[in-house]
């Protein structure tokens, strides 16, 4: 059987009367055009990565365009819910995935985030991440800080959900670990140029600077801090590892530092991690039928994905038939008291006050070496 899915602007594969009773319906919004398709194609790329049947149910996957607009994403969630998907993946960036998370609570569909959104207490009943949020990170970046001297950090980020996050996670945790945020600068993701806040903020001579952007947009910033003679440490957030970010800011990505999952470098990771195998397994796939070097972490977030979805539709299954609400209920049910599931990153365990589910196994320190990553200690 061949797994099915439809690109953006196409006519969908499948509609609700055509999806037999047996066949689970599983509908993807991701940005394929617009400023974040540098992390939407990953994931529609890894759908393809899917198997095409589990538990003797043929899967049925639409992948939607939302070009990384939250009204977009909003459009896309609807259509799915009312074509009766069982659950739901998206979007690539937070904002859009904020929006689908709203859908996903009154449609009631599980959803799965490849983004870390941030949501009120009680709003992700239904939404399920495999990224971990930006306190997760910051906590690393602010370790790495402490070890490395950094006493002034300066703020360089995007302004919407994603840089908030991670701006808010700042504030709450550098002043106790001895660190001043000594200036804050924003930017759009539509923005051509940060030259105006990168000056200012080398003027203030940081001993760092925290760079919040995502993909080829992150290249941006960093060329601007070197361009006028930045010379202090360059910090940035795991939505910066890109073949993109590497491709755009060529000589002056070396020195940059990257707080981010594991999954990217997994020849470099040691035996005992628990994620390992699985991220290998991934890299060996996906770079075999998108070309060396291509591996992203965001097209490994939808593989993990898939290893979620092994684990638990079995199991649910047993419950309710795909197509009904009870099976979508099941569905989420499964995920958060089924326990550990090894992924890429590591072992996901999610419960009904946590669905974030990483470890520490699923954060590491990364730098530009070359065209690639490289792990550092």
């Amino acid at each position: 059987m061949k797994l099915k899915y439809v690109l953006a602007a196409g006519v969908l594969a499948a509609t609700a009367t055509q999806i037999a009773l047996a066949d689970i319906h599983v509908g993807v919004t991701t940005s394929l055009t617009g400023p974040g398709a540098s992390l939407g194609i990953p994931v529609r790329n890894a759908v393809t990565l899917w198997p095409t049947e589990i538990a003797g149910q043929k899967l049925i996957v639409q992948v939607l365009d939302d070009a990384g607009d939250p009204t977009q994403a909003t459009k896309n969630g609807r259509r799915f819910a009312e074509e009766g998907a069982d659950l739901m993946v998206g979007a690539a960036n937070t904002p859009a995935t904020i929006a689908l998370a709203q859908v996903a609570g009154e449609a009631k569909i599980m959803q799965l985030s490849p983004a870390p959104a941030e949501l009120p207490e009680g709003k992700d009943y239904w939404t399920f991440r495999v990224v971990m949020n930006a306190r997760y990170y910051t906590d690393g970046l602010i370790e790495h800080m402490k070890k490395n001297g950094v006493k002034t950090l300066a703020f360089l980020g995007l302004s919407d959900a994603y840089g908030e996050s991670y701006l808010q996670a700042f504030k709450e945790k550098a002043a106790a670990a001895g660190i001043k945020i000594t200036a804050i600068e924003r930017f759009a993701r539509a923005d051509t140029s940060v030259a105006g806040p990168a000056l200012s903020l080398v003027a203030g001579k940081p001993d760092a600077v925290i760079v919040v952007a995502v993909g080829a947009g992150a290249a941006m910033p960093q060329k601007a801090l070197i361009d006028r003679g930045y010379k202090g440490k360059i910090y940035h957030t795991p939505a910066s590892v890109s073949p993109d970010f590497l491709r755009l800011a060529g000589k002056d990505a070396k020195g940059a530092l990257v707080m981010s999952g594991p999954e990217q470098v997994p020849e470099q990771l040691p035996d005992s991690h628990p994620g390992k195998q699985n991220a290998l397994k991934f890299v060996q796939a996906y770079e075999a039928k998108y070309g060396p070097g291509s591996r992203t972490q965001f097209a490994a977030h939808i593989y993990d994905f898939s290893l979620v979805l092994e684990k638990i539709i079995p199991i649910a299954l047993k419950k309710a038939k795909p197509g009904t609400p009870e099976f979508r209920t099941a569905l989420r049910d499964t995920l958060e008291s089924v326990g550990g599931i090894t992924v890429t990153k590591g072992v996901l365990h999610y419960t009904p006050k946590d669905h974030w589910g990483f470890g520490p196994d699923a954060r590491a320190m990364l730098t530009p070496e070359g065209n690639d990553w490289k792990l550092l200690p």
